[in-house]
């Protein structure tokens, strides 16, 4: 077989099939003759691969070939708008459907919290069990521990090792609910109690106000996005044992599905909670400005979660993964 007279006899079709491929809109008629001509393609594609092998146009034919597939099978690529669908889309109606789980989580964990700081402050014993009186003097004094963790390290630094640390709790929460969602309970009771020791020591050393100003400006939003995660983990969990309507098997993969991308939704929460950590939180601004930093951080993530994520359930969305590239699933009885 002659290349040259192949490659000159073809190069019409091929060119008109890469324009084709190419198009995002194509009339019917387009569509039919993009179908004839990724065929005709493919054959040529067989014919060089057989009778002439030549790498130079096997790799254009294939490039052509794939990029034609890919047009008549309506396949994609990823990219920004996808991106964007996640954080506009997905990951709000994620939160708002699971607000059942997370609000009254973090209602009772905040309760939990304030007893376990109430019983810590009105209880010497209780603080004497804790630690020897001059430690518990050094962490709570000024510049002592509970202070200076916040300044003793470079900003830059300290906000990758809060976010890392964040993160990992908050991943341990998600994954945890594939265990019926029990040790999820385990990670949660642990922030309470460490939350509410460091209030309780505080407050009875006479520097509750010091401590509330160095916790909210970034542990609003901070303990916000544990909750959220707390709340996935154990409605994956809850999920397990009653799925509902949908079979079981739909439904995990449903719910793990919107889990996996709420991980990429409070890892970027929790980006900003440790740069507020990082740099709010010691910084030399005046107390109720980094306490109002802090709100407004926390309720512009309530507006997100609950604004614009009621709209997306509203208009169907789960927080699953865009209807085109989910499995197709046979319907059932209800």
């Amino acid at each position: 077989m002659d290349l040259d007279v192949f490659v000159t006899t073809h190069q019409g079709e091929w060119a008109r099939l890469d324009a084709l491929s190419r198009s995002r809109r194509l009339t019917g008629e387009q569509a039919d003759e993009l179908v004839t001509l990724y065929q005709r393609a493919t054959g040529h594609l067989a014919k060089v691969q057989a009778a002439a092998p030549d790498p130079t146009l096997e790799g254009r034919l294939t490039t052509l070939v794939a990029r034609g597939r890919d047009a008549v099978t309506g396949s994609r690529s990823s990219g920004w708008r996808d991106v964007g669908r996640y954080f506009a889309v997905s990951f709000p109606a994620t939160l708002y459907r699971s607000r059942r789980w997370w609000i009254p989580i973090a209602l009772v964990s905040l309760l939990g919290a304030a007893l376990v700081a109430w019983w810590v402050a009105n209880h010497p014993e209780v603080r004497d069990s804790l630690a020897a009186p001059a430690e518990l003097h050094e962490m709570t004094r000024p510049g002592g521990a509970y202070e200076a963790y916040y300044s003793d390290r470079p900003a830059s630094s300290f906000a990758a090792q809060v976010w890392t640390n964040n993160a990992w709790i908050a991943a341990q929460c998600l994954m945890y609910g594939i265990f019926f969602g029990v040790p999820v309970l385990w990670v949660l009771a642990g922030n309470v109690i460490n939350l509410g020791l460091g209030i309780g020591l505080m407050a009875s050393a006479g520097r509750l106000d010091l401590f509330l100003g160095l916790l909210l400006p970034h542990g609003l939003l901070e303990l916000t996005a544990v909750f959220v995660a707390a709340g996935l983990g154990l409605r994956l969990g809850w999920t397990i044992i009653d799925p509902g309507p949908r079979d079981r098997r739909t439904a995990l993969a449903e719910e793990g599905r919107a889990i996996i991308g709420a991980v990429i939704g409070l890892t970027v929460v929790l980006f900003v909670s440790g740069l507020l950590e990082a740099f709010v939180t010691p910084s030399g601004l005046p107390t109720w400005a980094r306490i109002t930093i802090g709100a407004v951080a926390e309720v512009l993530f309530l507006a997100y979660a609950l604004v614009l994520g009621r709209k997306a359930a509203a208009n169907g969305e789960y927080g699953d993964v865009d209807a085109a590239d989910r499995a197709d699933l046979q319907p059932v009885a209800a």
